[in-house]
């Protein structure tokens, strides 16, 4: 009885974990199965659908008396794209000729200057495009999808970030939808429309490559892999919800032609410029009166910051917010009102984004230790040019120091000239300093954090110096200020 009762267990026992393991095992092939499968693109008919009517072609032209048509001139839309992208341009075929008996300048025809992309951003008219599409045009022509043309008139145009507003004199436009940038992820599908070569209404499709690019002064760019061609800037860039996330604006490429790489403007800071651009016809920018510069990693380590991270002031101008403030040449700045600076880019773009009148504090690094500085910002102005000390009343240099440097002190007036309590200038130079880039008249005002007071305290603290490891110093070059770090040979 006990074999039997043993049995019968064990043979149930069998049966189901026989059971379980054909089911794990039915289970673990119909999920192979599927893997297997490839996914199904995309399908972007219902977003064209949607957002296609919204989109407009933008052609430009200006009056230009003297030239023939047909006379070799490259096609302006081509000009500007070679001038947008550094591409040097060809020789022109033939040599412009004058039209002879050809009315005044002010008397001629528009001709036709070139084609752009746009779209609609309020039923009663108002269209967003690139600031370059229409820089320079004396009319501006707005072609709806239904073919109906339109003259329209260019509300403000911010070359910085290359947005532009125009209106057209018509209500009930379809529009587009805004979407949200901050859920752009790389890898996501993305589509643009546009006009490339004339082509109304072409779509292209692809992915967002990368976020934050800088390219412009004020913005970071989404990269993607989108085709993109002359007549595609100011189109709009689409999710796969329809919705517009940027403005196609520019493609980096060795041939005139769409090499795989484009750039999109975000589409919440053209926002925020073509509002105001709406409100007032122009943009206000904040701005502290500072020059800045990127922290690499070497000077980072080497004045104990660690990471390379905030923007190095390298110059401030003189009576402007900085300099009122206390910010020095030198100083890395390293948050905004808490805001942390990644990169130096950040810096212009946060402040640029601040309401002048605005009481800002700035995280600084100095000398080792950091410190808050409280600015006021102002409006943004085209920025004096800085007086360059003169070298006058050289003292004697003193000898070379185990670094390859031979330095004096500098004079009162040249003290005054730079703003500066202390420093030494370079007089010669050679060895490990050459090979860090030191120059014959730059002012070394730091060395490893401590300020230089004279030549003989700088020749001291080079003497102190361990001399297998890289010393930093401050300098001063003209109106820039950086950090160089002087590595001993061999290292």
């Amino acid at each position: 009885m006990n074999d039997q009762f043993v049995a019968v267990p064990l043979f149930s026992l069998r049966r189901a974990v026989g059971a379980g393991l054909l089911a794990l095992a039915l289970a673990a092939a119909v999920a192979h199965t599927a893997q297997a499968q490839p996914r199904e693109l995309p399908d972007f008919t219902e977003l064209v659908e949607r957002v296609g009517p919204a989109v407009v072609n933008i052609r430009t032209a200006e009056r230009r008396a003297g030239v023939q048509a047909g006379s070799g001139e490259i096609d302006e839309q081509m000009r500007e794209f070679f001038r947008r992208f550094g591409i040097p341009l060809p020789n022109n075929p033939q040599p412009q000729q004058p039209r002879r008996g050809g009315p005044r300048d002010e008397d001629s025809e528009p001709q036709q200057r070139g084609i752009g992309s746009g779209f609609v951003l309020t039923a009663d008219g108002y269209v967003m495009t690139n600031a370059h599409v229409v820089d320079g045009a004396d009319e501006v022509i707005v072609t709806l999808t239904d073919k109906r043309e339109f003259k329209a008139r260019i509300v403000g145009a911010d070359k910085r970030t290359d947005v532009a507003v125009v209106k057209i004199d018509v209500t009930g436009l379809p529009t587009v939808k805004i979407g949200d940038v901050n859920q752009v992820k790389v890898g996501a599908w993305v589509i643009a429309i546009g006009s490339p070569f004339n082509l109304d209404n072409t779509v292209t499709a692809g992915i967002v490559s990368a976020r934050q690019r800088d390219t412009g002064e004020f913005l970071p760019l989404f990269q993607t892999d989108v085709a993109i061609n002359p007549g595609n800037s100011g189109g709009p860039l689409i999710n796969m919800r329809g919705e517009v996330i940027g403005i196609n604006s520019q493609i980096y490429s060795r041939s005139g032609g769409y090499m795989g790489i484009s750039f999109a403007i975000p589409i919440d800071e053209a926002i925020r410029v073509s509002d105001q651009l709406r409100a007032s016809g122009r943009v206000i920018r904040g701005r502290i009166g500072v020059t800045i510069a990127p922290v690499t990693k070497e000077v980072a380590e080497s004045i104990g910051l660690g990471k390379p991270v905030g923007a190095l002031v390298q110059g401030v101008e003189s009576g402007g917010p900085a300099d009122k403030a206390g910010i020095e040449a030198g100083d890395i700045i390293t948050k905004v009102d808490g805001k942390p600076i990644e990169k130096s880019g950040d810096l212009p773009r946060i402040v640029g984004a601040t309401k002048p009148g605005t009481k800002t504090v700035l995280h600084v690094f100095r000398r080792g230790a950091g410190r808050d500085i409280a600015v006021t910002v102002v409006e943004f102005e085209p920025e004096k040019p800085r007086r360059v000390a003169q070298g006058s009343d050289p003292q004697p240099a003193q000898p070379k120091t185990v670094i390859g440097l031979a330095v004096s002190d500098l004079t009162e007036a040249q003290k005054r000239e730079l703003k500066l309590r202390g420093g030494v200038r370079v007089e010669t130079v050679e060895g490990a300093a050459a090979r860090a880039g030191l120059r014959e008249g730059d002012v070394i005002i730091t060395l490893d954090n401590t300020e230089v007071s004279d030549a003989k305290q700088f020749n001291a603290l080079v003497a102190k110096a361990d001399k297998a490891k890289p010393v930093s110093v401050m300098v001063r070059r003209g109106e820039w200020t950086n950090y160089l770090v002087i590595r001993p040979a061999g290292r």
